[in-house]
């Protein structure tokens, strides 16, 4: 039997604040004791990480990412094994990929394709939800089967016709099918049909920069999908969970569904958060490095977020994690927007981000927990597995210093994408140890992990409902 404790550290869970040591038997939390008390002392171990003056916290549970997707004649340039090494170096040991249903085919097809992507490649623990992409007779009695593996949340798109495109009836049926077997449904709100129709205006009036990106794919278009999301997800009885919000109109729509008692969810992401829709004005063609959809948006929309994530009216920080290089992908798109593939990169600084802004006094730290690991566990039926720090749980565990300082750049990130979106951002706090299963894979800034130490995680279904 292995044992490991994590001594003198402060425990911060969705939960608690509380000085604790940490004792990990065979890769799970067996217990936690006062550093003074006597149960503690009586501990033994092969291995004994110094946390003193240092946070101990649940890795991160990234419920959104994108590795090796194909998207606008290319793919996003992280894989399983170098998407998952990023997620690690940033506290995250958990994340929840994206598994495509090939157009005219099974879904059964495309989870045995990312299945076998990820096999084998993993430096952290993942799990998968199904995009559907055609929804029919056969792909809907899938949807059964699937839940019954323990792949249990479905996404469906109101955008991208012609690729990943749902009509209302199909959204219909899907959340129907999910209401009986208990899946969730993840939906990208934004008109597409609408958006198509003003990015054919924008071209042809010579509007081909990356900022019009940002203009075709107007807040009132993902307002006006999120209304109608919501209201399907009412007809048919079934919960609901919007990705990538960023509008205020949108957040608005989900307030007000949540109030009448709805089973009404929503996440954003850190480039929401940080970042505004001048980014994609920048000099020559840098604005496509900032292409992204939902898009960025205008500053005022951040406060809407960040008031959202404190009242719980947003539940999940992800990062939708989907980069593309700027030399020989992104670039794909000059002399036409609408050609750029649209991703971000993330998947490393989400929890460093959110700690800034527990140091900027946004979020509370239990708040940042329950936003980056313990929310996201429960929503995506991963708890208490996963998300926290208690006997019985997964020993996925992070020493952070909260007083380090560090500049966010892509001469330093370990995600596989030729620029950051963060450049030059100075925060304050950093990841300094991660335990994932009780095995260290980041020991005081030096990777450790390895491929093929993740293992797929079969999950239950919403544990919100």
């Amino acid at each position: 039997m292995s044992r490991t404790v994590v001594r003198g550290g402060l425990l911060v869970t969705a939960a608690d604040e509380i000085p604790a040591d940490v004792l990990v038997e065979d890769g799970t939390v067996a217990a936690l004791a006062a550093p003074d008390s006597s149960a503690a002392a009586a501990w033994t171990a092969d291995r004994v990480i110094d946390a003193t003056g240092k946070y101990v916290v649940p890795g991160g549970v990234d419920a959104h990412t994108h590795f090796e997707l194909p998207f606008g004649g290319t793919a996003s340039s992280d894989t399983f094994a170098t998407g998952t090494v990023a997620a690690a170096w940033g506290g995250t040991t958990t994340v929840v990929d994206f598994a495509v249903q090939p157009r005219g085919g099974a879904l059964r097809e495309g989870l045995d394709a990312w299945h076998a992507k990820a096999d084998g490649q993993c430096a952290i623990d993942y799990a998968f939800h199904m995009i559907l992409s055609d929804v029919n007779a056969s792909t809907l009695k899938e949807m059964d089967l699937l839940v019954s593996e323990g792949c249990t949340s479905f996404k469906l798109f109101m955008a991208y016709p012609g690729v990943f495109y749902s009509d209302d009836g199909q959204i219909l049926r899907a959340m129907q099918r999910a209401a009986g077997n208990g899946g969730l449904v993840m939906m990208h709100a934004e008109n597409g049909i609408a958006i198509d129709v003003l990015v054919e205006q924008a071209l042809a009036a010579g509007r081909t920069a990356p900022r019009y990106h940002g203009e075709v794919r107007r807040a009132l278009l993902e307002a006006e999908a999120t209304h109608r999301a919501i209201a399907l997800a009412r007809v048919a009885g079934s919960p609901l969970y919007v990705v990538h919000v960023s509008a205020q109109e949108a957040v608005a729509e989900l307030a007000a569904a949540r109030d009448l008692g709805l089973p009404v969810f929503g996440e954003t992401c850190p480039q929401y958060l940080f970042l505004d829709v001048g980014r994609l004005d920048g000099p020559g063609f840098e604005g496509a490095k900032y292409v992204c959809s939902t898009p960025l948006r205008p500053r005022e929309h951040q406060t809407a977020l960040w008031r959202a994530l404190r009242t719980d009216d947003l539940q999940v920080v992800s990062t939708d994690h989907c980069p593309f290089c700027f030399a020989g992908q992104k670039e794909l798109g000059r002399g036409d927007f609408s050609r750029i593939p649209n991703g971000l990169p993330g998947v490393e600084h989400r929890m460093d981000l959110l700690h800034q802004a527990v140091v900027e006094g946004r979020i509370s730290r239990r708040r940042w927990i329950e936003l980056a690991c313990a929310a996201p566990a429960r929503m995506f039926g991963l708890a208490p597995r996963k998300g926290t720090i208690a006997p019985g749980s997964d020993a996925d565990i992070v020493v952070y210093d909260p007083h380090a300082r560090q500049t966010l750049s892509a001469a330093t990130h370990h995600m596989n994408v030729d620029h950051s979106v963060y450049e030059g951002m100075e925060i304050t706090g950093r990841v300094e140890t991660v335990l994932s299963r009780g095995e260290v894979v980041l020991d005081r800034g030096t990777f450790t992990g390895r491929a093929g130490h993740g293992r797929h995680i079969a999950r239950s279904t919403c544990q919100y409902l």
